[in-house]
């Protein structure tokens, strides 16, 4: 058995079926099925058990399932004490990072560090801050929008302002009715919106909301005319030259979206994590 095959047992236990667990790293799913029967030829048991709905561990598969996480635990733990042990800067480092942070900073951060780290390995997910919060314990750092996470250490990297975008003026004698574009995010951010429309109604009434997949896409709908968008100024470029703007403010107070990267406790021993963090935090974003 390898190190692989115990961590896809841990992960069909976790998504709960084989397609999901399929998709999810990427392999066929008749591959995910041929290696589970492997395995369980491997122990002479019966590991799961298919119902409509999901994959259900047997008495026996309960146990395989506690021997695959000590296993994997293992494996991890000699990995970190082997990095630790080396003078080289060299080993894994592993984010998850949001989607907009990945798009509009971090190849560029990335590439500075790599440059001067060639050795790591940079194992990378992205994705929306809410996604990232289910499975923040399976990185060295995660990199997020909104909240801080309570169970970390965190920095902030900075404040990110929102502004309303349109081609058409924001008068203030009369109620702006316009559609508004949102793009996916997580619920932090509609609920921001939400609220600051809610306090402005008197002045700006959405007719009706269209959401899309991606920021650009929202943004490229906005300079279109087809409706309203709210976007932070870290993708807003030279937007603000060139569009109708108001910048989204309660009691006065300008309406932002935080970015944080979170840590556990002691990951920055690591030297690989420790100078990944000290790039992010030299680095100026706005």
């Amino acid at each position: 058995m390898k190190i692989e095959d115990y961590e896809l047992l841990l992960k069909l236990n976790e998504v709960g079926t084989i397609r999901g667990t399929a998709k999810l790293i990427l392999i066929s799913q008749p591959a995910v099925t041929q290696r589970l029967k492997y395995m369980e030829d491997y122990f002479g048991e019966k590991i799961f058990i298919r119902t409509s709905k999901q994959l259900m561990p047997t008495p026996s598969g309960e146990i395989i399932l506690d021997f695959a996480k000590n296993i994997v635990e293992q494996e991890n733990e000699l990995k970190t004490q082997l990095e630790k042990s080396s003078n080289e800067v060299q080993g894994t480092l592993s984010i998850a990072c949001s989607s907009l942070i990945s798009q509009r900073f971090l190849p560029a951060i990335l590439g500075k560090y790599t440059a001067q780290f060639p050795k790591v390995t940079i194992d990378l997910v992205t994705g929306i801050s809410e996604d990232i919060r289910r499975d923040y314990k399976n990185y060295h750092v995660s990199i997020i929008r909104g909240d801080k996470l309570k169970d970390s250490n965190c920095i902030r990297l900075f404040s990110d302002p929102l502004y309303i975008f349109d081609t058409e003026d924001f008068p203030k004698d009369i109620i702006k009715e316009r559609p508004l574009i949102s793009f996916k995010s997580d619920d932090s951010m509609h609920e921001q919106v939400d609220n600051w429309l809610y306090y402005h109604q008197e002045h700006i009434k959405p007719l009706k909301m269209m959401t899309v997949d991606q920021i650009e896409t929202c943004k490229q709908f906005m300079k279109q005319g087809i409706g309203m968008a709210v976007l932070p100024e870290s993708v807003s470029d030279s937007m603000k030259e060139e569009y109708p703007h108001v910048p989204l403010k309660l009691n006065g107070k300008p309406v932002t979206r935080d970015t944080w990267i979170c840590y556990q406790e002691g990951v920055r021993h690591l030297p690989q994590v420790e100078h990944f963090i000290n790039t992010l935090t030299n680095t100026k974003y706005l």
